[in-house]
């Protein structure tokens, strides 16, 4: 009777084990490895932009905000000195709520130099995109976040990815700006996305980017579709409804925003919580995703790169300790389920050591990846109880970013 439980633990063990592989190296490696073999038969298009400006689309830079008052100033400059011909750059700001002196600020000091759409409720990021969308007119829309720097080819380069007509959304790159000290949080968060940041690459050139940022994403007006007002991760979604319409989302490197990374672990964990209950929220909303015989490559792509992420893995990741014990403590190979455990132990003691580490505000970047990648897991599963408590409201409360 051990035999048979024994073997049935085992088997439980290695799907595990596979499944939290894959999920976090794997993908990476067949997505490689299908990259190069698309590109031996096909080679990507140049694609450049029209000979003069009179030839370019208008654009509106759209910004949402809540409490902002700190960056407007910084925001708006960089939004000024961007590299596309003003009068086809329309920089907009929709204020949900805010309370501080948000408004009074864009007012006073840059009226003229962009339009001010003000409403008193708070209602969350959605319902204001969706408000503001309704007072939008140029064909082409790049959303950014008012506390997130772009670069000044930022514009020109989405626009040059819209000139696919196949480009329904396109995503820009998200970076973390380095400080001369950061801490868990911010190093963690930075070496995470350098990773994220090559696996989107990768997408893209297979098919389709799964997903944009809402730090610097854009999309044909005409494809924008409003969203269920508690949507938490409004980025995500509307960029792959985008692509249920048979859109594909370019991603763009040299088109990039620069922010700063959580001020420390527990204003990044208010982040991780939110994604995950966003990303489960979206596993709900975007499930004819799932169905590989309509969206095919896409299907494959969205499952590996984000739905096991924030659906079984983690719970696979946190099972496979006990698995372990539980089969030695049966008659499993002593040996080799004892080097397993000695390395899972080794794992979360270097994730602890980096917890500890951090506490301390000591600086480890190789100690925070596991830390970070322990960290990110528990997250999906403070997310479940987080998306039941947020039923019904997209508004949320703000992680504090690390002093510039």
């Amino acid at each position: 009777m051990n035999e048979i439980i024994t073997l049935c633990l085992e088997i439980i063990f290695w799907f595990a084990l596979f499944i939290v592989f894959y999920t976090y190296l794997g993908y990476g490696i067949v997505l490689y490895v299908l990259v190069k073999l698309k590109e031996l038969f096909v080679k990507p298009v140049k694609r450049s932009l029209p000979a003069s400006d009179a030839g370019l689309p208008e654009v509106t830079l759209f910004i949402t905000a809540f409490n902002e008052e700190d960056v407007i100033d910084e925001k708006m400059e960089n939004s000024l000195e961007l590299d596309y011909p003003a009068d086809k750059l329309h920089i907009v700001w929709v204020t949900d709520g805010s309370n501080d002196g948000t408004n009074e600020r864009l007012k006073t000091r840059w009226q003229g130099k962009a339009t001010i759409h003000f409403q008193p409720l708070r209602q969350g990021k959605t319902a204001a995109m969706t408000r503001g969308m309704t007072l939008v007119d140029t064909p082409l829309v790049v959303f950014t976040d008012a506390n997130t720097m772009v670069n000044r080819e930022a514009i020109q380069e989405i626009v040059l990815a819209f000139q696919d007509p196949k480009v329904g959304c396109v995503a820009g790159e998200k970076r973390i700006a380095v400080q001369t000290k950061d801490g868990a949080a911010a190093g963690g968060e930075g070496i995470y996305w350098k990773y994220e940041s090559t696996l989107k690459a990768l997408d893209a050139r297979l098919y389709s980017a799964v997903g944009a940022a809402g730090e610097l994403f854009a999309v044909r007006r005409e494809l924008f579709e409003a969203m269920e007002p508690d949507t938490l991760l409004d980025d995500f979604i509307l960029s792959l409804r985008i692509t249920m319409k048979g859109y594909t989302i370019a991603y763009c490197t040299n088109a990039y925003a620069i922010e700063s990374g959580s001020a420390d672990m527990r204003e990044e964990e208010k982040r991780k919580v939110r994604i995950a209950a966003g990303g489960l929220q979206s596993i709900w909303r975007l499930r004819p995703l799932l169905n590989p015989f309509r969206y095919g490559t896409l299907s494959f792509q969205y499952t590996s790169h984000r739905v096991l992420r924030w659906s079984i893995t983690p719970f696979l990741l946190f099972a496979l300790f006990p698995l372990n014990i539980a089969i030695l403590l049966l008659g499993g190979s002593a040996i080799f389920y004892g080097v397993l455990l000695a390395m899972q132990v080794l794992f979360y003691g270097l994730g602890y050591w980096g917890y500890y580490l951090s506490t301390k505000q000591i600086k480890n970047k190789l100690l925070f990846i596991p830390y970070y990648f322990l960290f990110m897991n528990v997250n999906v599963l403070k997310g479940i109880r987080y998306l039941k408590k947020k039923k019904g409201s997209g508004a949320w409360e703000k992680a504090k970013r690390a002093e510039k």
